[in-house]
Formats: C-alpha cells, sequence, structure tokens
C-alpha cells in the first residue's frame, strides 16, 4: 500500500471500531454504557496485536493491548465463537470491566479479532455498584476467567446463566451482556466485509504495514526526548485499610528512540485494592508516550515497540493473586500517568503539564433493587501552552457523567448541586482547572462506596506553579475518608468536591 491506501485502510478499520461503539450504547440498558459511555471497541489481528481502537477509554485499550496476546494464543478458535472474560489476572483489569472477544474468519482462515470492554454496575459484588472496599479479589464480584459464550455461533445459556445467576440483577445484566454480543457481531460482519473486499493476504499485510509505519512514527517521535534518565516519585493517599502514603517510583532511560520504564522503588503490594495487574500500569504508560507521538501514528501494537516496562513482581504495578484491585484500574492508574509526566517534565519542559485532579472519584451506590456507579471529573493541569480545563475527566478516563434527568428518572436520588468548584485550581502564569462538586440526596435508605485520591496530598504544578485543591468527600457536612463504604438515611446528602489541577509557571500579582 501506498500513503493515502494505509491512511484509508486505517479509518475503515477506525470505522469498525466506531460503529461496534455506536450499537453497544444504543442496545445497553444500564446508564453506565448508555449514558456515561463507560466502554471501548477495538480490533486485533490474528496473532492478538492491537490494529485499531476508537476514541474510548485509555485504560481499557491499553491494557487490553498489553495482554490481548495471552488470551488469543491459548486456545484453538473457531469461526462464531466467543469469549468472555474479566479476571485481572488473565487479561481483564478489574472485576466490573468484561470484555467480549470475537474471531474473525474469512476463507476458513483466521485473520483478525474483534474485541469489547465495558464497565457493569453490578458484577456480583456484595455492596451496591460493585466498587467496595475489598482486601481479596474475589470479595469484588464474580470472578470469570476466559470462557466460551458462545459456540460456533450458538450462545451457551448454561455458561451465561451461571454468570447472570450470580448477580444482583441479573435481567439489566442480560441486557447489557446481550449488548456487548450484538456489538462483536456488528464488527465481525463490518471487518469480514473489508476482508473480503481486499482478499486476506492483502488485508493481513496491511495489517503488518499499519504496525511498521506506525512504529516508525512512534520512533521519530520519542527520539525528540533528549537522552538520559529521569527520575521521579510520588504517592496514592491511602489504601482504605490503614496503609497510606504509598509510594509509585518511576525510573525512565531514554536512549535514541527507545524508552526503558522502570517501577523498581514502588510499595508493595497492599492489603486494599489499589494494587493494579502489570496490563493496567501499561495502560498508564502507553498512554503518556503516545501523546507525545506524531497526530497521525495509527493507535496500534506498532506504537507501543519502542517501549519497555518493568515493575517488581508483588508490587502495587505488578500485584499477584488474590490481591484485590477494583480501585487500582481507576486511581492507581492515574497516579502512574502522573510519575510518567513528573519524570519527563525537565525532559520536555514546554510539552509536559502539570499534574490533573488525579483520581477518577468513583462513587457506588445502590439499595436491594439497584445499582448505581460513576465517576466524577476534576481539574486539568496546567502547560506552558494554556490554562487547565475546568470539570473535566483526564488522562485514562473520558467517561461522562451521567445526566441528572436520567439519573433521578431512574434512581431514588436527587442532585442538589452540580457546579464547578471555584478556588480548587492552582495558581501559575497559567492556572490549573478548576474541580466539580456534585452533591446527591438520598429518597431512600442506601449503602455507599468512595473511592478516591488526592483527598491528602495536592496535585503539584510545575514551572513553579502552584498545587491544585485536595478534594473532598462530605456527608450530611461532615467529613469522609477517601475510601469509604456508608450507609445513609433518606434525607441524607452526599457531597463530593473534586480536586484541582496544578498551575505552570510562577504567578503574578499582575495577571
Amino acid at each position: 500500500m501506498d500513503g493515502i491506501e494505509l491512511t484509508l485502510f486505517n479509518h475503515r478499520i477506525q470505522t469498525v471500531c466506531d460503529e461496534m461503539g455506536a450499537v453497544l450504547m444504543r442496545t445497553a440498558l444500564s446508564p453506565n454504557i448508555k449514558d456515561r459511555l463507560d466502554f471501548s471497541c477495538a480490533v486485533f489481528d490474528a496473532r492478538g496485536e492491537l490494529t485499531a481502537q476508537a476514541a474510548h477509554i485509555p485504560v481499557h485499550l491499553g491494557s487490553m493491548a498489553y495482554a490481548m496476546a495471552d488470551i488469543v494464543n491459548h486456545r484453538d478458535w473457531h469461526d462464531g465463537d466467543m469469549v468472555i472474560l474479566n479476571d485481572p489476572y488473565l487479561g481483564g483489569t478489574h472485576l466490573p470491566d468484561v470484555t467480549v472477544i470475537s474471531p474473525v474468519f474469512a476463507d476458513g482462515q483466521l485473520c483478525a479479532f474483534v474485541a469489547n470492554r465495558a464497565h457493569h454496575a453490578d458484577i456480583g459484588a456484595s455492596s451496591p455498584g460493585s466498587m467496595p472496599l475489598a482486601t481479596r479479589l474475589d470479595e469484588e464480584g464474580v470472578v470469570i476467567s476466559p470462557t466460551l459464550l458462545m459456540e460456533k455461533g450458538q450462545l451457551l445459556e448454561g455458561s451465561f446463566g451461571d454468570i447472570l445467576d450470580r448477580l444482583r440483577n441479573p435481567q439489566l445484566g442480560r441486557a447489557d451482556f446481550s449488548a456487548q454480543i450484538s456489538a462483536n457481531l456488528t464488527g465481525r460482519i463490518r471487518l469480514l466485509s473489508l476482508v473480503e473486499s481486499m482478499q486476506v493476504k492483502h488485508f493481513t499485510s496491511g495489517l503488518q504495514a499499519l504496525n511498521d509505519y506506525a512504529e516508525s512514527l512512534a520512533h521519530a517521535g520519542l527520539q525528540e526526548i533528549p537522552d538520559g534518565r529521569y527520575h521521579f516519585t510520588d504517592v496514592m493517599d491511602d489504601d482504605g485499610m490503614g496503609n497510606a502514603a504509598i509510594p509509585i517510583e518511576v525510573t525512565l532511560t531514554v536512549t535514541g528512540d527507545t524508552i526503558t520504564v522502570d517501577f523498581t522503588g514502588t510499595g508493595e503490594q497492599v492489603a486494599g485494592n489499589i494494587n493494579c495487574p502489570l496490563s493496567v500500569a501499561a495502560a498508564a504508560v502507553y498512554y503518556v508516550f503516545y501523546c507525545l507521538m506524531p497526530p497521525q501514528t495509527p493507535a496500534c501494537a506498532g506504537s507501543f515497540r519502542p517501549v519497555s516496562i518493568h515493575a517488581p513482581a508483588r508490587s502495587l504495578l505488578n500485584a499477584r493473586h488474590p490481591a484485590a484491585v477494583a480501585a487500582g484500574n481507576a486511581e492507581t492508574s492515574s497516579r502512574v500517568v502522573d510519575v510518567i509526566l513528573g519524570a519527563l517534565a525537565p525532559a520536555l519542559p514546554d510539552q509536559i503539564p502539570a499534574a490533573s485532579h488525579g483520581s477518577m472519584n468513583n462513587i457506588a451506590m445502590g439499595g436491594a433493587d439497584w445499582d448505581y456507579y460513576e465517576t466524577l471529573g476534576g481539574g486539568m493541569g496546567a502547560g506552558a501552552a494554556g490554562g487547565g480545563l475546568d470539570a473535566v475527566q483526564t488522562h485514562m478516563t473520558n467517561t461522562l457523567n451521567t445526566p441528572i434527568e436520567i439519573l433521578e428518572k431512574y434512581y431514588p436520588l436527587r442532585i442538589t448541586r452540580y457546579a464547578i468548584r471555584n478556588d480548587s485550581a492552582g495558581r501559575g502564569q497559567r492556572c490549573g482547572g478548576e474541580g466539580v462538586i456534585r452533591e446527591f440526596e438520598f429518597l431512600q435508605p442506601a449503602s455507599v462506596s468512595l473511592l478516591t485520591e488526592r483527598r491528602y496530598r495536592s496535585p503539584w504544578g510545575l514551572a513553579g506553579g502552584g498545587a491544585g485543591g485536595c478534594g473532598k468527600n462530605l456527608v450530611n457536612g461532615k467529613p469522609l475518608p477517601a475510601k469509604t463504604t456508608i450507609t445513609t438515611d433518606t434525607g441524607d446528602r452526599l457531597t463530593v468536591m473534586t480536586a484541582g489541577g496544578g498551575g505552570w509557571g510562577k504567578y503574578s500579582h499582575k495577571q
């Protein structure tokens, strides 16, 4: 393929991912998927290497890219098969993120895979919302090792039923899983049409060319980082189980156009659920370096080849079974981004921003017959090119907040306040973004779990810029810990105030 043909080929595959996402969004029933858009879709080659992805959730897609080869190369595949999984130690991220994988055959040959990953507010945890404070993986919900969901085009009701029977709300679960199945069926049809229009050998050679092109662009972008060793340490607030100020330490070694990322010095895995499987840490690393590549770089496996990653076994970023990991995917991945950016700041002072709010601000709640989950945005870190945005999701997620009208229609909740959190941004020549205030009033008793960060240690500024303000959690005006589970009564109010972004450059009163 020449350059124009390769670009068109890349966009055609990306369009398959986009259409899968549209089907998933429009056929799911839970607000978490259809309104918050907490899902991702991707295409992989026959070896499990990432080929294309839609602009969905970075932590989903980077972790799939890291782990997919191990999943697909350890089983025999047949046309019409579909595999479901969520086990973080076998290719997943955390239990609410359920992945569905389908092979694509043409002329009897396995030529690709389509996959989607969606966050389920109910994955069978003992507490509503399935984001509990936990110390073991099996306390966080149903653990699904790679399991056949469809075999040669036939749904395996026994396997499907075994999963559904362990959920709090099986009917809603069936609907959302069915939406994921539909997304893959659509992706398979569209990708097969593309393969047949090109013939298998040309499709396969196109995938190889696409990855080689991405690798060349990645090398070109990364060689702009000056050679050297760059070091940075940041900490997690706590794990909710009594361990505080848990370090994440990184050393970047830049040699020409290749980079080694070494997390030696990071704290050991902890009792609470902020641990990560290595695939989640890798997703955060890939995200940062992909941001430094030319904008036309295809989002495929080739773009990750110049970066190698090491994290000590049984550390916070390379945890071992049965460590709990629910918040690692959301909170710890955000801090990994911070430490990589902090390490790169001296090397690329005009490109690296200050720390953003640094938390997905997880809120899980529910009662006997309902489960609700959402994440909240905050302040973006400022950089040399401009100030940070207010009230946005940053880095490892780009989900939306549930619209107030939807939330109040389906759940016994009322939003009494939703506002920009003024004066939470870090000052500087370029000011950071402001955080968010969201206040829930409970219309019936509920159980609530909060998994939040940047409540005790502020998002840092750069180049003399000030730190962003720490976040706060309150119930009826009284402070709550960063990570906690509480029971609320009718009329109680939960207020979540998210952190602001760090500022960039020294602040002048003349501003």
